[in-house]
């Protein structure tokens, strides 16, 4: 490559924006700062990792399946949601309250045969039952994050970014309509009723303000450094790994959810964040970022 050409992904990205691998690097990470004491690994009076605590528990299939069948016995009240690793705009993700349907998914994507080969790998998370719902919908941010260097680490937060709001009202126990707990646009844009002028979304600015003004701002200024510390948490599990080039930087798209508590939860990261726009005010936003990405 010439001096002046730049890639827009590192080579091996993947470790970070594919889900099954993003889990394993944390995991990874997790445990070496327990094993070396570090700050990181601090725990409050309750026994609860202070900073690591950034991902629901989940587990890899058909892997981990054996482990996680063993957490499902000793939770058997808890939801958990499925997704493939390496699919986007919701597909293929389902609500699972029961091993059944684990079984019949195994037994659909042929995982009995241990010879079939080109599987697809698929992650079981916990299913965050209690979200934080606005107007009595679910919604997750998408937050803008610009990496440089991994070595050493340059990174780049926007203070640009939305919440997406899922089309229907939340009920807890609703799983089989993903308009009610899934907010892909993809998904919600298909609905009858789908409001094209907003296009189900407000600006961070906005949520900032409305979460000052109904959790007071001491709460919110909390919930917005620990997503600061969630991003700097991702990025440093990957950093020995990631092959580090002059020439690459990479925009990921962090899709984080608010619990009820306001505790946020990293979902997953995107490595093309879709850059599609839906309205007015989105095509402002996502301007306005690649702008700042290219200064």
């Amino acid at each position: 490559m010439n001096e002046n050409q730049l890639l827009n992904h590192f080579p091996n990205h993947a470790e970070l924006t594919r889900k099954d691998l993003m889990v394993k690097n944390m995991k990874r990470f997790r445990k070496d700062m327990e094993n070396k004491n570090d700050p990181l690994a601090e725990r409050d009076e309750n026994g609860s990792l202070v900073y690591l605590d950034v991902v629901p528990l989940t587990y890899v299939l058909p892997g981990e399946y054996t482990i996680f069948v063993e957490e499902f016995k000793r939770n058997k009240s808890t939801t958990w949601i499925m997704k493939p690793t390496n699919r986007a705009q919701g597909s293929g993700i389902f609500i699972v309250t029961n091993l059944k349907q684990i079984q019949k998914w195994a037994n659909n994507n042929n995982f009995s045969n241990r010879g079939a080969v080109n599987r697809e790998t698929y992650v079981i998370s916990r299913y965050i039952d209690k979200p934080l719902v606005i107007g009595q919908k679910k919604f997750d941010l998408r937050i803008y994050v610009l990496v440089t260097s991994y070595k050493p680490l340059k990174v780049w937060l926007s203070s640009l970014g939305f919440a997406r709001f899922c089309n229907e009202k939340y009920i807890a126990d609703e799983y089989d309509n993903p308009r009610v707990f899934l907010t892909n646009t993809a998904i919600s844009s298909k609905a009858d009723d789908y409001n094209g002028e907003h296009g189900s979304k407000w600006s961070l600015e906005n949520l900032r303000l409305y979460l000052e003004q109904t959790k007071g701002k001491l709460g919110t200024d909390k919930c917005f450094e620990e997503m600061k510390n969630i991003i700097y948490i991702s990025l440093k599990s990957v950093q020995p790994v990631m092959i580090n080039d002059k020439h690459c930087f990479e925009m990921y798209g962090y899709d984080i959810l608010l619990d009820e508590a306001l505790k946020p939860w990293l979902i997953e990261v995107n490595a093309s964040p879709a850059l599609s726009t839906t309205t007015a005010a989105d095509r402002k936003l996502k301007m306005s970022v690649m702008e700042s990405v290219f200064q």
